[in-house]
C-alpha cells in the first residue's frame, strides 16, 4: 500500500528538524568543550597541583580546591549511598505496594529536580546558622542529599529489573529475605547500582550553589571539616569573575580538570554498564 504523499512530507519534515535541533545542540556544546579544553590546557602547569589558592594578582595553584572537593564528595558519597541503597531497596522489596512506599517515591521524585541551591539554603539554615561558622561537614551534608535520590532512584529501578523467579527460587532454598536480597538480588544489580553511585558523583563534583551556603572557600590549606573549607567549584566561580588574568588562568585550569573528572567518570559508567550487559 503507497504512502499517502502528505505523510511522507510530514516524515521528511520531522526528520530534517529533529536533525537540525541535533545538530544545534551538538554544536554548542563541541564548542563550550573545545574552549574548555583550549584554555585549560594551556593553564596545566605543575605548580596547579603543589601550591596553594593564591591571593589577588598573583600566580599559584588549586591543590587546596582540589583536597577539599575530594573530601567533600568522598564523605557526602559514604553519607548518601548506604542511605540510598537502602531506600531503595525497601522501596522495591519490601514496601513495594504500600503507601509509604508511594509517597517516598513521590517525595524521591521531587528531590531528584529540587535546585541545589534550595538545598544549599535548607543546610544553611539547618547546620551552617546553628553553628555559627561555615563548614566542610555541611558542604558534604548537601552533597549527600543531592546524591541520595539518584541512588535511590537507580538501586529501585535496578531491583526491579530482576525476574521474581530469582526471588522464588531463593525462598525455595529456606533463604530468608535478608539473604535474598543480599546474596542474590544484590549481586544481580551490582553493576547498575554502581552506574547510579558514579552518576550522582558526576553530578555533585561540579555543585557550586550549595557549597555557597555551607562550605563557602578557604584560601588556605585546611583539613579541617568544621570549618570553611576550599573546594573547586567555588574556587572557578569566584575566580572567574575577579578582574586579575591570574585567576582567570586558574579558573580555566580548574574548569579543564572538573570537566575531564566528569568525562572519566562517565566513560567508567558505559563500562561498567556494558560489563553489567554481558
Amino acid at each position: 500500500m503507497a504512502i499517502p504523499a502528505r505523510r511522507r512530507i510530514a516524515d521528511v519534515v520531522a526528520f530534517v528538524f529533529a536533525t537540525a535541533a541535533t545538530v544545534f545542540g551538538l554544536f554548542w556544546l563541541a564548542w563550550i568543550l573545545w574552549i574548555t579544553f583550549r584554555e585549560g590546557a594551556a593553564a596545566l602547569t605543575p605548580s596547579l597541583f603543589t601550591q596553594m589558592t593564591p591571593p589577588p594578582g598573583s600566580s599559584g595553584g588549586i591543590l587546596n580546591a582540589l583536597y577539599g572537593s575530594a573530601v567533600m564528595i568522598l564523605l557526602g558519597v559514604l553519607i548518601g549511598t548506604p542511605i540510598g541503597v537502602a531506600a531503595g531497596t525497601y522501596l522495591a522489596e519490601h514496601g513495594r505496594y504500600t503507601r509509604i512506599a508511594a509517597a517516598v517515591s513521590f517525595i524521591n521524585d521531587i528531590l531528584l529536580s529540587a535546585p541545589s541551591i534550595v538545598i544549599g539554603l535548607f543546610i544553611y539554615e539547618l547546620v551552617v546558622r546553628n553553628a555559627g561558622h561555615f563548614s566542610g561537614f555541611a558542604g558534604a551534608l548537601s552533597l549527600a542529599i543531592i546524591l541520595l535520590p539518584i541512588v535511590v532512584r537507580t538501586t529501585q529501578e535496578s531491583l526491579l529489573l530482576i525476574p521474581d523467579t530469582m526471588r522464588e527460587a531463593g525462598f525455595a532454598l529456606g533463604m530468608p529475605r535478608w539473604r535474598v536480597t543480599r546474596q542474590i538480588l544484590y549481586k544481580a544489580a551490582m553493576s547498575a547500582i554502581l552506574t547510579g553511585i558514579l552518576l550522582g558523583i558526576a553530578r555533585i563534583a561540579g555543585e557550586t550553589a550549595p557549597l555557597l551556603f555551607t562550605a563557602l572557600n578557604n584560601q588556605f590549606w585546611s583539613a579541617n571539616l568544621n570549618a570553611p573549607l576550599a573546594n573547586l567549584p567555588v574556587v572557578i566561580f569566584q575566580y572567574a569573575m575577579s578582574p586579575y588574568d591570574e585567576w582567570h588562568t586558574l579558573a580555566w585550569a580548574g574548569a579543564f580538570v572538573l570537566t575531564a573528572f566528569v568525562l572519566l567518570l562517565n566513560i567508567l559508567v558505559r563500562l561498567i554498564a556494558r560489563k553489567g550487559k554481558q
